[in-house]
């Protein structure tokens, strides 16, 4: 599809072809979208939480007092989990809380989250994204020309320093490389800006991929063909009767 290319003063700046296997999907699954960004946010969980058990803990391993006699309940040790200052008695430790998801899921919920931008309006490509003059102000000033208040720019195969540094005191903007694009980035902010540099690049990383399949295809099962409608039931038969039986 043919998509609108800007400047960073917001000017026409030609145009150029979007793939719709990558930026034309037009049922977006949600439910794919959710189980990549877990799949993130559980990959970046360090996993280092640890408190210890009563075997653990430093203290006196000695009996409190006698068994008998003083009235009060009978303890032992007094690292017992119920003592302030005992151990725990199912005390966390350290594991890893990511999991897997198979390189063409991760691929196609890519692909739905780029779509989602595109159908939704949210896509902006502009022809470059590059500061003569890198300061703070000159980007803000560009972005308040593009209507850009809470932005997710990718750069193409590197960010300038100057632009990076230029975007760090700015709220709710983000610049990546193309090799940086993911699901989550892209969903938590509003706009997605695109450099003409990484459409080439997202099209080059997804050039051999085929059509999404709609959900009703992928419950449907491999090398089934869906109807404009639904199948009617066949009619049920009837019960033939057996040679001999009485009618």
């Amino acid at each position: 599809m043919k998509f609108d290319v800007q400047t960073l003063d917001a000017k026409k700046a030609g145009s150029i072809d979007l793939d719709d296997n990558v930026f034309g999907i037009k049922e977006i699954r949600a439910d794919i979208l959710q189980r990549m960004v877990k799949y993130q946010l559980a990959k970046r969980r360090a996993g280092t939480h640890k408190t210890q058990s009563r075997g653990e803990v430093s203290r006196s391993k000695s009996k409190l007092y006698k068994q008998k006699g003083t009235g009060q309940a009978r303890h032992g040790s007094a690292n017992a989990p119920i003592f302030r200052g005992g151990g725990h008695a199912h005390n966390r430790l350290p594991r890893d809380y990511s999991h897997d998801l198979t390189k063409q899921f991760r691929a196609l919920a890519l692909r739905h989250a780029l779509s989602a931008k595109a159908g939704s309006g949210d896509l902006v490509v502009v022809d470059a994204v590059s500061l003569k003059d890198a300061k703070t102000s000159t980007l803000a000033g560009h972005l308040g020309k593009l209507k850009l208040d809470n932005a997710l720019i990718i750069a193409g195969a590197s960010v300038d320093q100057g632009l990076a540094r230029a975007a760090r005191n700015i709220r709710d903007l983000d610049i990546l490389p193309s090799v940086g694009l993911n699901v989550y980035d892209i969903l938590r902010r509003k706009k997605l800006v695109l450099s003409k540099d990484a459409v080439e690049a997202i099209h080059t990383r997804f050039k051999d991929c085929k059509p999404a399949k709609t959900r009703a295809q992928a419950a449907a099962g491999p090398g089934a063909k869906i109807e404009g409608g639904p199948k009617k039931r066949a009619a049920p038969r009837k019960a033939q009767a057996h040679e001999g039986a009485p009618a």
